[in-house]
């Protein structure tokens, strides 16, 4: 079985690290990063508290003992399903069966202004970004000459009350409390703004009442702007428009409001459902093909348990690559699929602050909150980064930020064009790449 995956995030990792080594198939895994990224701490990678590189793990590495297991680096451009072959910017790639593992993107609605002038956080690029615009406008607030122009570099607009949102808008609230003053003691914090918007009545609607609930207590208590059942219509780069017709002046907005699924050109826009997602059956096979698969967030499959298809979360697409695996190595051998996919919740967490967090778990139905849900949130997403040195980097990480109230990686890189003549370049200068 010739197997090409597309896509190494979580789904598609877990599922060629599945099946490397086993007899009979033969595994490609593309991907446009030649490394995995550990999404849900990209927020500490955009609050200077952790590097991009403690997050990210070099694909090429993971399989260097597989022999089944091939990497390539390229950009996906369209499938062919007639001829069995992908089309990328290195060229074609054939196969027997074809597993999408692609993903999702910010789903900005349709809005150009805020696709241009908001900062997604689907990459440790755009964290990287995000982390370069919240230090260069506390630079530049040094030199402003208005109390218009001050207001609007210190202000700083989170869309989207998920976990993404309450997340990255604790973690710059601790940055305001604890770090910031230290270094820039010419400003005046208490001048510096934290606004959270979600659209739905509550923040963290995918978990309990009680984790809402607290979730948005600490975040006010944090010095947050919480706003709930507000939703914004334009963001101009200087200022936010809100629906009721109100404005936060803001040169930061950090957008977590949605996701759209990154469906590959070339795939029959009839299995397209709700949210841009493929519709799969109870094996993760397409519909309307009879080899080509989709697991994690691009897929959207429909059971008693979840009629309207399953929540993107990671753990769902860790699940679903675990299942698919073993029903291709059952293939692989027997001729035949044995096992369905059913979802097992586990439960849900989000972190808000120092000490401060929410966990819901599934089986026992229990809930719990403040530090020792913030210990647990830690040592479960230290035990799924990749790689024993990356886990001692970040545990050493949080260690000394939680010891010292700070935080070592506040640098901004300026950006500088690459030149003609590589003897021109300047003595010291670590070029960086435009994005």
């Amino acid at each position: 079985m010739k197997l090409v995956i597309l896509g190494g995030g979580f789904a598609g990792l877990r599922l060629a690290r599945k099946l490397s080594n086993q007899k009979g198939i033969d595994v490609t895994l593309v991907d446009k990063f030649n490394y995995h990224q550990f999404q849900p701490l990209f927020y500490q990678v955009a609050t200077a508290g952790l590097d991009a590189s403690n997050i990210s793990f070099p694909l090429r590495k993971v399989f260097q003992k597989a022999d089944n297991v091939h990497v390539r680096l390229a950009e996906v451009q369209q499938i062919v399903p007639d001829k069995n072959i992908v089309i990328t910017n290195n060229g074609e790639i054939d196969y027997d069966v074809l597993v999408l593992a692609t993903g999702a993107s910010t789903n900005f609605f349709g809005n150009e202004n805020i696709a241009k002038n908001a900062f997604p956080m689907k990459s440790t690029v755009d964290a990287l970004q995000i982390r370069h615009r919240l230090l260069q406008n506390l630079e530049d607030a040094l030199y402003v000459k208005t109390p218009e122009e001050l207001e609007r570099l210190l202000t700083i607009v989170v869309v989207g009350g998920g976990p993404t949102g309450v997340e990255v808008s604790g973690a710059i609230a601790d940055m305001r409390n604890f770090v910031l003053p230290k270094d820039y003691p010419e400003l005046d914090f208490r001048k510096m703004k934290i606004y959270l918007i979600e659209s739905s009545p509550k923040t963290l609607g995918v978990m309990s009442e009680k984790s809402s609930k607290q979730s948005q207590e600490y975040l006010t208590e944090l010095g947050v702007i919480v706003k709930t059942g507000t939703q914004v219509s334009d963001y101009d780069g200087k200022k936010v428009t809100l629906k009721t017709g109100a404005t936060i002046p803001t040169a930061t907005v950090i957008w977590g409001a949605g996701v759209k699924a990154n469906v590959p050109a070339g795939t029959d826009k009839a299995t397209v459902v709700k949210g841009g997602r493929l519709q799969v059956d109870r094996y993760n096979k397409v519909f309307g093909y009879e080899n080509i698969y989709a697991v994690g967030d691009i897929s959207s499959m429909e059971t008693p348990l979840y009629p309207n298809g399953h929540p993107q979360l990671a753990s769902v697409a860790i699940q679903q690559a675990k299942n698919l695996a073993k029903n291709f190595i059952c293939f692989a051998k027997k001729g035949s699929f044995e096992k369905e996919f059913e979802y097992v919740d586990k439960g849900s967490m989000a972190t808000i602050g120092r000490n401060l967090a929410v966990v819901d778990l599934a089986t026992p139905k229990v809930h719990f909150k403040g530090l020792f849900a913030w210990m647990v949130w830690m040592f479960l997403h230290l035990m799924l980064i990749l790689g024993v040195k990356n886990r001692f980097f970040v545990f050493i990480n949080w260690l000394y930020n939680y010891l010292t109230f700070d935080q070592s990686l506040r640098l901004i890189f300026n950006e500088f064009e690459r030149p003609k003549d590589p003897e021109e370049a300047p003595v010291g200068v670590h070029e960086v790449a435009k994005v």
